[in-house]
């Protein structure tokens, strides 16, 4: 039998932080652990259950102790107090598929 590669286990990523408090410019602020002292700005962030929670904005305070900045991909950010957070990989950005400024040459 041949396993699907297309859920990952969380329980290979490891718990990367908790989500301390909702900042007033609407992020959420996750206190980082030793393992989530890698995450780079960019990298998605789930929950225990695989739900897509957020992407990491920014990294804040001193290296020893790091927090990441949130931008929430929900609405209950509420119910997100205190809870562990998962590394879910980086976000796809989509590109224009023209490379040119959008004018055409003409002569």
């Amino acid at each position: 039998m041949i396993a699907s590669n297309r859920h990952m286990s969380l329980n290979n990523v490891g718990e990367i932080g908790e989500i301390m408090h909702l900042a007033k410019s609407g992020r959420l602020i996750v206190k980082l652990n030793t393992a989530g002292a890698g995450i780079k700005a960019g990298e998605l962030l789930v929950d225990g259950s695989g739900r897509k929670v957020g992407k990491v904005a920014e990294l804040i305070g001193p290296v020893s102790a790091p927090y990441a900045s949130v931008i929430p991909m929900t609405d209950r950010t509420s119910r997100l107090m205190g809870a562990k957070m998962f590394s879910g990989g980086f976000a796809k950005t989509f590109r224009s598929k023209s490379r040119g400024s959008g004018r055409s040459r003409t002569r």
